[in-house]
């Protein structure tokens, strides 16, 4: 069921100013990379601090609640529904957190803006599953995604995921070490593990209360030999 369009979209994003950076593309053939567009993040953030994406940022309680805690880093919320974004751009601006910018549209446009192996980590909170097998490349943990992401992130970098479809984390667990990556901190029961400082989005507490376990893993990029 698609989304009805909010009322003033284009006024509202408009207002959001340089808080959104919009990645659409007009060639829809994934296997031409271009760098005209590839982000000055001097430019956009005003300093040098260390670069840290979420992709399927939702309304952004998540990440406004990660500056916040850990304002040391400048950090890249990737969303594809303008009716969304514009609800996490407006309520940023609201708190005046200042090192969060939005980026509009689809993660394989990603490697077209976000600077090669600029990344610290990235966070994958909730992502659609796909449930239906012929979706698998949809989701945000299939290979053809894994590998745009090993080349933003740094030599060291991580992928940190939580879900609550056991699905979409066994699928997620199959890819990533398919793929060369290391596993580590591995949970099937988040909640009701020892892990320390989790931030709870609403979405997330909603379901842990209707019982359902919260899946979490941390995915290490690969050393890859020359």
């Amino acid at each position: 069921m698609r989304m009805r369009r909010k009322k003033h979209l284009d006024e509202r994003l408009a207002a959001c100013g340089d808080m959104i950076i919009f990645m659409d593309r007009e060639n829809r053939d994934f296997s031409v990379k271009d760098t005209e567009n590839m982000l000055d993040y001097k430019a956009i953030f005003g300093n040098d601090k260390p670069i840290v994406l979420e992709i399927g940022c939702g309304k952004g309680q998540f990440i406004r609640e990660l500056a916040k805690r850990e304002p040391q880093y400048n950090y890249l919320a990737v969303e594809k529904a303008s009716n969304v974004i514009v609800d996490a751009a407006e309520k940023t601006l609201a708190e005046g957190i200042e090192n969060i910018r939005y980026l509009r549209g689809g993660a394989e446009y990603l490697d077209c803006y976000v600077q090669p192996l600029s990344a610290e980590r990235i966070y994958l909170n909730f992502s659609c599953p796909f449930p239906k097998k012929s979706y698998a490349a949809h989701r945000l943990t299939h290979r053809n995604f894994l590998q745009i992401y090993e080349k933003l992130l740094k030599d060291g970098g991580e992928i940190h995921q939580k879900t609550d479809n056991m699905q979409l984390f066994e699928f997620s667990i199959a890819e990533f070490s398919q793929s060369g990556w290391g596993l580590k901190n591995v949970s099937l029961d988040l909640h009701n593990s020892d892990f320390e400082g989790n931030i709870v989005t609403e979405y997330e507490r909603r379901f842990s209360e209707q019982g359902m376990p919260i899946y979490r893993l941390e995915a290490m990029k690969p050393k890859r030999s020359i």
